[in-house]
């Protein structure tokens, strides 16, 4: 028995073509507008297909990837910064629709975590550390007679 090997024939081009690029940096247009993107970024997947990163926005060192766009054959794949995906179609148009949405869900979903976080904080303060803060002027107005005869 002979192996032969397969060689997967390419129909797209191996990195991206103007028009594509147009429609995904449209998609993308009110991210950086907005400052919830500082910019893009192309590369390729460990396959040599075509990768878009939208940047998240730049603190001093270091760029968060904010959702990333690649195209296996030709099919496109919209992922967010974790590599979960989000949306694949054959259509750029719609995909370019689900960037934007992509990146208003992301905002939406921080500012939901700093609202838990803020609360969290809150309750803390109010259940944990407001009763010890209360504990000691008990003890305090309790002792102050028995020290106040010591003197």
């Amino acid at each position: 028995m002979s192996v032969i090997e397969f060689i997967p024939s390419r129909n797209m081009p191996a990195e991206w073509q103007t028009p594509e690029l147009q429609k995904l940096l449209a998609g993308c247009a009110a991210s950086l507008n907005k400052g919830d993107a500082s910019g893009w970024a192309v590369g390729q997947t460990e396959a040599g297909d075509p990768q878009l990163y939208l940047l998240g926005p730049a603190p001093d060192y270091d760029y968060d990837c904010v959702v990333c766009v690649s195209r296996i054959g030709r099919l496109y794949l919209l992922e967010d910064g974790n590599g979960k995906i989000l949306f694949e179609h054959r259509n750029l148009g719609l995909l370019s629709q689900q960037i934007r949405a992509a990146v208003s869900r992301r905002r939406l979903a921080l500012m939901a975590k700093a609202a838990l976080l803020w609360a969290t904080i809150r309750h803390t303060l109010e259940e944990k550390v407001e009763p010890l803060l209360a504990e000691p002027m008990e003890i305090a107005a309790h002792l102050s007679p028995q020290l106040a005869a010591l003197a």
